[in-house]
């Protein structure tokens, strides 16, 4: 395994660097040292390359996706942590897979994946957090805000006095923001994208690619991108709509993904993004469905 990139300090604050510059399946887990306990937020595959993966209390997961918890295994003895509409994923691996809602051989082979590659082990008594609730640590803390669309659960952390926002997978990456998931949800992205870009920060730290951006202008711009993404989608979808297709054929034809990529999961994930974009576009009277899984866009 490579070495990880260095880490970010911030005061009470460590951004562990991740493999790879933190590219799935690697991320930049945060480390928070508090006068009186320490917790290690969202402990990836990276902290494997380590020779020791530093001590916590406690665990914290922004939410329940497997890259996420992939070092949660590291810390048995630690208390886990996720937003309430997430928890059960890290209860049982039942729960888990009812996140992500794969279908047949896909689900078998994702249940092996999570077991082998990511090492998940059930933590049956994992906490449920709120929107606002709060980590005391003694000297700082860390809020918890509800930031959905990506999971339902997906929470960002606002760590004080350091002025730290993690972002979890608001990630800023050139990939756009996902939501293909059972349990995702685009019009709440949209709406998380939104409430993030008020939050004032003086680092923000992503747990993909980027690490950390110190330079406001510089995080609004990347947001900004990365929110763009859904609109591209918007647009090349009602191109490809010039002509009546079926559900089938926009899934062929990939917005979420490139045309070559082959991930068993892709079909799924495919489906489940983009009935959520012609839902909406349809909505706004700018598709039509005009049979059963048929469309076509409206002139403009």
């Amino acid at each position: 395994m490579d070495a990880p990139t260095p880490d970010r300090e911030y005061g009470h604050v460590t951004v562990l660097g991740g493999v790879r510059g933190g590219k799935y399946p690697y991320g930049h887990s945060v480390l928070v040292r508090g006068s009186e306990e320490q917790i290690i937020i969202d402990p990836s595959l990276s902290l494997l390359a380590r020779p020791t993966p530093p001590p916590a209390d406690r665990v914290l997961n922004s939410h329940c996706h497997e890259d996420h918890v992939a070092g949660n295994h590291l810390y048995p003895r630690a208390p886990c942590h996720l937003h309430e509409r997430d928890v059960a994923g890290i209860r049982s691996l039942d729960d888990f897979m009812n996140i992500y809602g794969f279908t047949g051989e896909t689900d078998t082979a994702f249940r092996k994946t999570l077991v082998e590659q990511f090492h998940f082990v059930p933590c049956p008594d994992a906490h449920g957090f709120r929107d606002g609730d709060v980590f005391d640590l003694g000297d700082c803390r860390v809020h918890a805000l509800h930031a959905p669309g990506h999971t339902s659960g997906h929470t960002v952390f606002h760590i004080e006095p350091d002025d730290v926002l993690y972002l979890g997978d608001i990630d800023l990456s050139s990939f756009g923001p996902y939501y293909g998931d059972a349990s995702s949800s685009l019009l709440e992205f949209e709406a998380t994208l939104a409430m993030v870009r008020g939050l004032e920060a003086r680092a923000y730290a992503t747990f993909h690619h980027i690490g950390v951006i110190d330079d406001r202008e510089t995080f609004l711009a990347r947001l900004d991108r990365f929110a763009q993404v859904i609109a591209a989608r918007d647009a090349r979808l009602l191109a490809f709509l010039a002509e009546p297709r079926t559900l089938a054929d926009v899934i062929a034809h990939r917005f979420i993904y490139r045309p070559g990529d082959d991930l068993d999961f892709i079909d799924d994930v495919e489906r489940r993004s983009m009935t959520q974009h012609l839902s909406r576009l349809a909505a706004a009277g700018r598709v039509e469905e005009i049979g059963p899984e048929h469309f076509v866009a409206r002139a403009a």
